[in-house]
């Protein structure tokens, strides 16, 4: 549904920082799912780990808060210039298998609660069908400086 040029108008994300490939999947204010296609030449994979290449668990759940970011934005109609959503609490979170260069990770969150701007989204990972991370997360939206 949105592509990385329109995923860039809701995150103020840039190279090398944007987690998220492609939206494929919005329903309303309940549901979306992304994707992030994790490629051997991410700049991570140079120290994490050299000989067993690992993406960072803490960068799938900022691609899982990334893909919340624009649930969120769309949610309320658009990104505004002059506000960003930003992670202010991560709960449960679980890492469960390993994900590795050639893999697409599959990012999914639901809400659980929404309050003005405070939003609380559940977020599950998967690679193949299979579970690789999970977390609740919380964000609000705040003014831009």
């Amino acid at each position: 549904m949105l592509n990385v040029r329109e995923i860039l108008k809701h995150l103020p994300h840039r190279y090398p920082f944007v987690l998220v490939d492609r939206i494929i999947e919005i329903d309303g204010e309940h549901k979306i799912v992304g994707v992030k296609n994790v490629s051997i030449n991410e700049n991570f994979f140079q120290g994490h780990f050299p000989n067993r290449p690992v993406m960072p668990g803490v960068l799938i759940c900022e691609a899982l808060a990334q893909v919340g970011a624009i649930f969120a934005h769309n949610a309320r109609g658009g990104r505004d210039g002059d506000k960003i959503f930003v992670l202010t609490g991560l709960d449960k979170v679980k890492f469960k298998r390993p994900v590795e260069p050639g893999d697409q990770l599959r990012l999914e969150l639901t809400c659980l609660k929404r309050r003005g701007s405070f939003w609380r989204l559940l977020g599950v990972a998967t690679v193949d069908g299979k579970l690789v991370a999970q977390a609740e997360i919380s964000a609000m939206e705040i003014a831009m400086e």
